[in-house]
Formats: C-alpha cells, structure tokens, sequence
C-alpha cells in the first residue's frame, strides 16, 4: 500500500518504522524540515517538507495515487481538513487522530460526514485501558477480544506466586483453570508459551481467558481479583476527564490539579470527585492525602518525568495498584526495568489501531483483521480475525495445520460462546479467531501458515 502520514511527531515517526517494517510504501509529511529528515535517515520512507493541509504539498507527497492518508499532527482541525483535501483530490481512505473532547463528542458524525476510515482519540483509548485494570487490579494491561467475551489479560508473577517454578504442563491439570496461557515477557526476551515452559519470579505473563473465567484463576493463584474502590489521580488533563465520564461514581476519585481553572471545572462537572488545587509533586501533601491508604495511584501529569517518579514514590509507601502514563515512546525499555506496574502510552494505542485499520485493508484472502494489540512491543502480537469461507484453516484440526514457528491460536468464538482451543479442535467460517504471534506479522490468518 502506499501510505502518506502527515505529522512526525512521536506518532508519526513510529507508524513510520511499523509500516514500512511491513512493506508499505511510506512518504511523511511535515512542516519541520528537521522531523522530516530526522524519520527519513532512519526509516526506508520518503519525506516532504511542507504543510500537509494544503493541496500543492499533498500531490508533492503522492496524493493521486495514495490508499491511505493518515494525519497524527498536533492540531485536530489540521487532521481533519488534511483528509477533507486527501477525499477530494485523491482516492484513498483517511485517518484522523483527534483528541479534544467537544470534537470526540461529535466523532461519529464528523467519520461519517468526511467519509474517514477511522477517527482515532488517543487520550480516550488510554482512559479505557485505564478504567480496565482499576477493574482487575491484578493485570499490568488487559485488552478486550471477541466484542468483549474475550480478555488478554496480562500479570506480572511476584514471589511466591503459585505459578512460579512450575511448567504449564505441570500446573494447569492442579489448577483445572480455563484459560489459555499466551506469551511470557521476561526481561527484555519475550516467548510463546508451551506445555514445557516453566514460569520465573518477574515474568509478565499474558493469558486468554473470559471475563469470568478469568476472575476464577485469579482467585486460585491469590491474586487480587476485586475492583478498586478508591484511586488518588494526579493531573487534570483530558485523560482523567475522560476516565471521570468512564467510572462513574463506581470508584472513589481524588485529583490533584495545580491548575486552579481545571479544578473548578472538574469541580462542578464531577461534583462526587474530590479535586485538590496543589503542587502534584509535593510529597509532604501526598502523604497528606493519604497515598498510602490509597488502593490505586494514577500518574497522568504531563511530564513522563514527573509521572516516572511519583509512581516511584507511591510504591514506597505500599500502593498496589500504579498506572502511569508515558508520552515519550523511545522511554519504553527503561521504564520496563523500573516495574512500574501498568505503562499505558496513549501514542502506542493510537499507534495499535491504525497498524489494525492498514493490515485490515490488505487482507483479502481468507479473512477480515477485526482487532490488533501489541502484548509486547515489537515482539509479541495479538490479532483477531473473522474467517472466511474457502480459508485454508477450515475444517482441519488445529493440530492438522502447518503453522509456522511462534504462533498459538489463542481462542475461538463461535455463535457467542468461546472456545480455548486444543488440538482436535478446527475453525470452522464464521468464527472469530485470535492469534498470539512472536516475530511473525500477520495480515491475514493464512499468514500463520508454513
């Protein structure tokens, strides 16, 4: 496909890399010279320096001949009049990125009054993933599969977990648990599991299961499997707006906010919230407040900085539930050594789904991309897809196929009910299928096959 990304902001700079790690045909469009051949140098891409609105620079960067038109620059009316101009002039369809909250009121109507293949809220994504592991408490992430009958479900084992020091062979028959376990995250390596994988102390390990299903192995290896009651945020921006409208009054919110405008007006739209006007960094007023009765920490301060390091300051004082949010994309590795707990960076997310929407266009064999999540970035995939009739996977026994090294079908849903896989099992057209993948892209689900 040939992809023009309009912004070369974090965003734009990782679509970039993704998409052409994935044989796209890739041009960045930018108003900084600097960006642009900042991407270009590291990246097999072409580069245009220009303003990306405007039709001159569009049919520079290929518009004619484009499928795909993507707009991640820092302004949302620039996104939304870059693909007005890439519908007009061109034939491709668009993505726009849109963060202000009085535009994603109305984003179902703006994609389907401009016709874009996707308008995409990145705050907001982050905000749900948020509102997800205040649920289960014991998930560093979870990812809904399967119109939600499904989770990925990701833990990380601390000593003493049951699991440690045992295969997967050797515990599942113990704990008679359905779930299907997926993919280890160890150090900086990551692994599809299998029945000989012995789990270690500090292994993230990512499994598939149903909700309820879920909340049943939980309770078997100890691990907390109740909602949190009570979180302490910090920072007022648009994230915890929106995680203010996801919960509800079903948790507990206090905000500190040092700007005394967002307090007043969290204040009177969120009249159950606690809001505090003061210095989030200050620890004496942490304590205060009580972190450590806390039951969850939320950092969503708009430094990574600031965020990295209250966290840290929370764990000290023994809260068990630490969500932090992180902007900057290259802090990925570090902040993994750090064990902060659940990282939600909203620039990944944003990324995740339209890496989703551009697999998704290319698929036209024997299946249709329903949803995408990186378990681990740039190793560890998670794909769903509805199958077609006539694709090469049907009507064989799972354990029948030539599957190429490094990919589990995770789970089945057919006619509503799901199904954890094992080898007599077959996919039938119609199902929904979600593959767990290392180093293997998938497109398509025929491209699991050797």
């Amino acid at each position: 496909m040939k992809i023009i990304i309009v912004g070369c902001g974090r965003v734009g700079y990782s679509l970039a890399g993704k998409l052409n790690a994935d044989d796209n045909d890739v041009v960045v469009v930018d108003v900084s010279a600097e960006k642009v051949a900042e991407t270009t140098a590291q990246f097999d891409v072409m580069g245009v320096v220009g303003n990306g609105a405007t039709f001159s620079v569009l049919q520079e960067a290929g518009i004619a001949d484009a499928d795909l038109l993507i707009a991640v620059t820092n302004s949302d009316e620039l996104n939304l009049l870059c693909c007005m101009i890439a519908k007009k002039e061109g034939n491709c369809k668009t993505v726009a990125r849109i963060k202000d909250p009085e535009y994603s009121k109305e984003a179902q109507y703006l994609q389907k009054q401009l016709d874009l293949a996707a308008v995409i809220n990145p705050e907001y994504e982050a905000a749900k993933e948020i509102a997800r592991v205040l649920r289960f408490p014991s998930a560093v992430r979870i990812e809904p599969f399967g119109e939600g009958k499904v989770e990925l479900i990701s833990i990380r084992l601390g000593a003493g977990n049951l699991l440690v020091g045992q295969s997967v062979r050797e515990i599942m028959p113990k704990l008679r648990a359905n779930v299907q376990f997926a993919a280890v995250e160890r150090g900086d390596e990551a692994y599809i599991v299998h029945g000989d994988t012995v789990f270690e102390e500090k292994d993230v390990l990512t499994f598939v299961s149903t909700p309820k299903d879920a909340v049943d192995f939980l309770t078997k290896i100890r691990r907390k499997r109740h909602a949190v009651k009570d979180a302490l945020i910090v920072g007022g921006g648009v994230i915890t707006r929106y995680l203010c409208d996801i919960l509800g009054s079903s948790v507990a919110l206090k905000i500190i906010e040092k700007n005394h405008d967002l307090c007043e007006e969290f204040a009177s739209k969120y009249p159950k919230t606690t809001v505090i006007n003061a210095n989030p960094s200050d620890y004496a007023l942490l304590k205060e407040q009580g972190i450590e009765k806390a039951e969850a920490f939320v950092a969503l301060a708009s430094l990574d900085e600031e965020n990295i390091l209250l966290s840290l300051f929370a764990k000290e004082w023994g809260v068990k539930k630490l969500v932090s949010k992180i902007n900057r994309i290259d802090y990925d590795g570090v902040v993994a050594k750090l064990d902060l707990d659940t990282v939600v960076c909203p620039k990944n997310l944003t990324a995740d789904i339209i890496l989703r929407h551009v697999r998704s266009a290319k698929n036209v064999h024997g299946s249709n991309m329903q949803n995408f999540y990186n378990v681990v970035q740039d190793q560890v995939e998670a794909a769903e897809f509805i199958v077609r009739e006539g694709s090469a996977v049907v009507g064989k026994p799972i354990s029948e196929l030539p599957w190429k090294q490094g990919v589990l079908v995770a789970s089945i849903v057919r006619d509503g009910k799901v199904i954890l896989p094992r080898g007599n099992d077959s996919i039938l057209a119609g199902d929904s299928v979600i593959m767990v993948t290392k180093d293997v892209a998938l497109f398509d689900i025929e491209d699991a096959l050797a």
